[in-house]
């Protein structure tokens, strides 16, 4: 089977469209109010161990604040989901004006070996994170602060 591309009448990727939504819009409210003021970590932060989204919070910040040194410092899975983001927010802006949904199909290969890749690919950014562990208890003291 070979990857399919075409456009649907309906959107068949409606969470995906939602997440972005959702991920965007509070992305922009973090960027004009400012970090929570609340503590939003879990609590095996409080014991050392870092995950994969650990620093995901300052990085997008950072990263609409126009730093993409200080966002990758805190955590460089920032910059894919993003872009992930800005693509999926695109697709529906095209949807919604010509009422057509863009739609790929991998086929199943494909999709396990990028499933493969992904799993690699957060196994891979949670070491980093752990490895990050003294710059991601710090205390945030505001953008520029490393």
């Amino acid at each position: 089977m070979a990857t399919r591309v075409e456009w649907s009448v309906r959107d068949s990727h409606r969470p995906w469209t939602l997440c972005a939504v959702v991920a965007s819009a509070a992305a922009v409210g973090l960027r004009v109010a400012g970090l929570p003021p609340v503590d939003v970590h879990g609590p095996l932060h409080y014991l050392g161990v870092m995950d994969p989204l650990c620093g995901g919070t300052r990085a997008a910040f950072l990263l609409l604040s126009g730093d993409a040194a200080g966002a990758a410092r805190y955590n460089p899975i920032v910059f894919p989901l993003a872009a992930i983001a800005a693509g999926l927010l695109v697709r529906a802006g095209i949807g919604v004006a010509c009422r057509r949904w863009l739609e790929i199909r991998l086929p199943a290969g494909w999709r396990r070996a990028l499933l493969a890749a992904l799993a690699v690919a957060v196994a891979l950014l949670w070491i980093r994170q752990q490895a990050e562990a003294d710059l991601l208890t710090r205390a945030w003291a505001g953008a520029g602060v490393s």
